[in-house]
């Protein structure tokens, strides 16, 4: 064995020794609220497709047409021969919606924030970071150069603080925030951020992932006058990739610098396409979101139902990301797998995704899971805390008719 493989052995062990070891499922068939993984029908609860159009006949249909019309691959990075007209008609699209001049597509969430960020900041500079942000943020900050000023989640005093040293030390400054956090569930101060930003001479840097399509004016998403404004098409859209909006100068900017945009293969012009179809449902079929916020309100009137004694920590959101928060790493394991065994798949949540000692079942709920699937869920995670804790204090409610 190699000295590699040796030291690579060694801390595979240390990660299962600690429960923090990490396993692929291969889903066969569609990626919806009802799939099959591992063999087993499971209904999904752990799945970014907010609105249901990731199994949308109308958007596959959309990406097959585009096949037999573009081919599978873009061949070239969109500066050279890889940019389609899927790809422009989806920015112009896009723009469009959210009231933006120009949209520039990436390939995925991540490279958008590495890219950005990297390419607008550098040594000198400094950035202003919410503690909890996405990792793409957190890496896209680090790899830039600039200072990182790292406030507590939320805490806008703090945020004030740094931006007072960052505008000492000279240099551009930014804050750069999610605006839904992908783990907590929980909702950016957007107004007060841009407030902040404009009286320092900040710029602003929202990162909407989880936002986009389903919150904010007709699902507009939050902060789409930020002056960046980053989204992605493989959560409500269904689709794949994200999207840099803003400014006619920042898109081209971006064009001539952001690398992971220069140097990358063009996305298929058929997951344009199909996001572009994800759009137009969005744009004219308003019942998606309202059928989501009615299932948001339905699991937690029926969570609230269980008793105030659980032994777990339903975190308080009004967004598709439920978190529920276990504390240990193998506790957590332990009720994934028991609603697994009943026929519901919500992942459990490790360290260092979220801080030590916050292991959760981090639980989102879609559009397309139905008023039934959500009360049982209800039942089936009674069950299953009853099981894994011994939780006597779990009520067994019996639930009102709810709309």
């Amino acid at each position: 064995m190699s000295p590699l493989d040796t030291r690579l052995r060694g801390e595979l062990e240390r990660l299962r020794a600690a429960d923090l070891y990490r396993v692929r499922r291969a889903v066969d068939g569609s990626h919806g609220v009802d799939l099959t993984v591992g063999g087993r029908r499971c209904i999904n609860f752990c799945s970014n497709d907010y609105l249901g159009l990731a199994s949308d006949p109308r958007v596959a249909e959309a990406a097959r047409v585009a096949l037999g019309r573009t081919g599978t691959g873009s061949g070239a990075a969109a500066l050279v021969s890889g940019y389609n007209g899927e790809h422009r008609a989806l920015e112009e699209e896009l723009a469009e919606f959210i009231g933006r001049p120009r949209v520039l597509l990436f390939s995925s969430g991540w490279a958008a924030n590495l890219g950005t960020l990297r390419a607008l900041f550098g040594k000198g500079d400094t950035l202003v970071c919410d503690e909890l942000n996405h990792a793409s943020l957190i890496d896209g900050a680090r790899l830039a150069g600039a200072r990182y000023g790292r406030y507590p989640h939320g805490d806008l005093a703090a945020v004030e603080t740094e931006l007072r040293l960052a505008r000492d030390a000279g240099g551009e400054i930014g804050i750069v925030t999610d605006s839904v956090f992908s783990m907590d569930g929980d909702i950016a101060d957007v107004d007060a951020l841009s407030a902040l930003a404009q009286r320092h001479s900040a710029s602003l840097i929202v990162d909407d992932a989880h936002g986009f399509g389903v919150i904010g004016d007709d699902g507009r998403g939050i902060a789409t006058d930020a002056d960046v404004y980053v989204a992605t098409l493989g959560k409500s859209l269904g689709a794949a990739g994200a999207f840099v909006a803003g400014s006619e100068p920042l898109i081209e900017y971006l064009i001539q610098r952001a690398r992971t945009w220069v140097f990358s293969t063009a996305p298929p012009p058929a997951i344009a396409a199909a996001a572009r179809a994800a759009l137009r449902i969005i744009r004219s079929e308003p019942e998606h979101r309202q059928r989501l916020h009615a299932n948001i309100a339905r699991f937690r009137a029926g969570m609230a139902a269980l008793g105030p004694d659980l032994p777990i920590t339903v975190m308080a959101s009004d967004t598709p990301i439920q978190p529920l928060i276990v504390g240990d790493a193998a506790a957590a394991m332990a009720l994934s797998r028991s609603l697994y065994q009943r026929g519901y798949w919500v992942a459990a949540i490790r360290p260092p995704t979220v801080p030590a000692g916050t292991s959760r079942l981090r639980l989102t709920l879609s559009a397309a899971h139905t008023p039934a699937q959500i009360d049982d869920l209800i039942e089936q995670l009674r069950a299953a805390i009853a099981e894994c804790f011994g939780a006597a204090t779990v009520q067994n409610p019996v639930p009102e008719p709810m709309a």
